[in-house]
């Protein structure tokens, strides 16, 4: 598993697969949210994940899959597109200078 400091994530890349446009959301309401640390958020599909990645975002049943195309990148699962636990933790990381672990 990797890790990464918070102050050193520069880049936050929301994964997906299925193209409903959850993720798309996602991703907009996290550049709303990171923009005032300094953080971009950009959005992908999960096999084309870009290698420049400090996080990669994606639902859990997408890890593995993240995990096989930036297999050095902190990758965090999620299960809820709104509210879950792990955009909290990401941004708390970033926000306090914590480590997040992935």
């Amino acid at each position: 598993m990797n890790s990464i400091e918070g102050s050193e994530v520069k880049k936050v890349v929301v994964a997906c697969d299925a193209g409903m446009g959850s993720s798309v959301l996602l991703t907009t309401q996290l550049k709303g949210t990171l923009s005032r640390y300094g953080v971009t958020v950009e959005h992908s599909p999960v096999d084309r994940i870009p290698q420049d990645a400090d996080v990669v975002l994606c639902q859990t049943g997408l890890v593995d899959r993240a995990r096989k195309r930036v297999p050095d990148t902190v990758v965090v699962g999620f299960q809820m597109f709104l509210g879950d636990p792990a955009f909290a933790r990401l941004e708390q990381a970033i926000r306090d200078g914590g480590t997040l672990a992935g």
